[in-house]
């Protein structure tokens, strides 16, 4: 038997190409000859191999394909009808085109891209359909896969390696002057809400006198400007001033420090297929407030308090409780990190990742 991993791209400190890297991790410690496919990596130290050559290596009836989900790319979808083994999809979400317009039409039009092949992929009838949340398997089940066939698996991620890095002593004492830290960590795209997450945030200095500190880390993107400059007008428009930071290319020993230094973790984000920054939150002890669209109620579950409304002083009263009230703080903070010790530490996803491939194993 052999074993390969398909994607289109391999990335290092990227939440896809670390969930490809543990599988192929996994069942490599399993004695299984074991091999990535793709069309480029880049900050891995991970051999890899062009994805055209992957039905030569492990296209048999005997043989396991596991393909990465998460952008268009019409390769895989043929890949999957010539192999002949057990076929996994491991569907990651693809944000709806519609966040995108009026921002960039690049990304507008690669969303669309992915999300059309959606009901082919679903349609492939692979012997295994597997979400990373139950909100990403149901989208496929919509578009035709199989109930029966389908499973879900957070995905494996660095939150063990985030606990044991040592945190910059330089950024902890910056952000241990008093303040309140306030942080979201996440990439800056339209569907994360971060204009969004400024209203509220603003709506709390407002409203209670905090003096508070807004935490941005996430990377800008040169094909998103647009909305990066309305981030910043909305910044303005609340005269918020140096009461934001903007934490955008951060070192691991850096997130630990904001994680550590922060108050509050929340999120406004309007489509997330799981979001690994909120069981960083719940693992490192920072009591999480969130907006529960999409997979986000999934995710957080007792683990945090979720809104469905998204309005500003809502939010702006929930970090005002936790900031009042020490016993519910500490009671969400347990709660919290009970949850991602049952449901996401990597001992419970190693042990059940093998079990869903037991019948292949």
């Amino acid at each position: 038997m052999k074993a390969a991993i398909l994607l289109p791209t391999l990335a290092g400190k990227d939440a896809v190409g670390n969930d490809a890297l543990a599988m192929a991790r996994l069942l490599r410690e399993r004695g299984i000859d074991t091999r990535v496919f793709c069309d480029s990596a880049h900050g891995v130290d991970e051999t890899t191999y062009p994805a055209a050559s992957l039905a030569d290596f492990a296209g048999g009836p005997q043989d396991l394909v596991i393909y990465h989900f998460s952008v268009g790319w019409p390769v895989a979808l043929d890949i999957m009808k010539r192999v002949r083994g057990y076929r996994v999809v491991r569907y990651h979400n693809i944000t709806p085109p519609h966040f995108f317009a009026g921002t960039s039409r690049i990304y507008e039009s690669a969303c669309a891209r992915g999300r059309a092949e959606i009901p082919a992929v679903a349609r492939l009838g692979c012997e295994l359909y597997l979400g990373d949340s139950r909100y990403n398997l149901d989208e496929l089940i919509e578009h035709g896969a199989r109930a029966e066939r389908g499973a879900v698996l957070a995905p494996f991620h660095r939150v063990d390696h985030l606990l044991d890095a040592p945190a910059d002593l330089g950024l902890l004492d910056e952000l241990g002057d008093g303040a309140r830290n306030v942080l979201m960590v996440g990439r800056l795209a339209p569907n994360k809400g971060h204009i969004e997450l400024v209203d509220a945030f603003a709506a709390h200095v407002d409203a209670y006198g905090d003096p508070a500190r807004l935490l941005i880390v996430g990377k800008s993107d040169p094909g998103l400007a647009a909305y990066t400059d309305a981030i910043h007008a909305r910044v303005a428009q609340h005269r918020l001033g140096e009461r934001v930071w903007w934490l955008e290319s951060v070192s691991e020993a850096q997130l630990k420090a904001a994680y550590l230094a922060s108050h509050a973790f929340m999120t406004l984000s309007r489509h997330e297929g799981f979001c690994v920054p909120l069981i960083e939150a719940m693992a490192l002890g920072v009591p999480v407030v969130a907006h529960g669209s999409s997979a986000v109620p999934e995710t957080t579950g007792a683990g945090g308090v979720v809104w469905d409304e998204t309005d500003p002083w809502l939010y702006a009263a929930s970090l005002a409780r936790l900031r009042n009230d020490t016993r519910f703080r500490n009671d969400l903070r347990d709660a919290a990190r009970l949850r991602y010790e049952r449901e996401f530490a990597p001992t419970v996803l190693r042990e059940r990742f093998l079990k869903i491939l037991e019948p292949v194993l």
